[in-house]
């Protein structure tokens, strides 16, 4: 295994870590597009390159998409900036 393979697995890893642990949603949505970019460049690295293109298209921006309508249409996003607001004025 190559040094690029352990470095790319190893940021696979930690993005799957990051969108568990993700208290904001949209960032969780952020962190899993990379995550499926990441994997898009695996697929590359592996010489599969129908596999590439199908998991940036489905993964990164399709299933993306589809979350931050999702996110917007429940008002997930407006309802955490409101939070970040008043954190940010209870701290003054």
């Amino acid at each position: 295994m190559s040094v690029l393979e352990c470095i790319l697995c190893s940021f696979l890893i930690l993005c799957a870590i990051a969108v568990c642990l993700s208290r904001n949603l949209l960032v969780a949505v952020i962190i899993q597009m990379a995550y499926s970019m990441i994997m898009s460049v695996i697929w590359i690295i592996l010489q599969s390159p129908d596999l590439a293109i199908t998991e940036a298209a489905v993964g990164a921006g399709i299933t993306g998409l589809l979350f931050l309508i999702t996110l917007r249409k429940i008002n997930a996003m407006d309802d955490e900036k409101l939070e970040e607001n008043e954190e940010d004025n209870s701290d003054e």
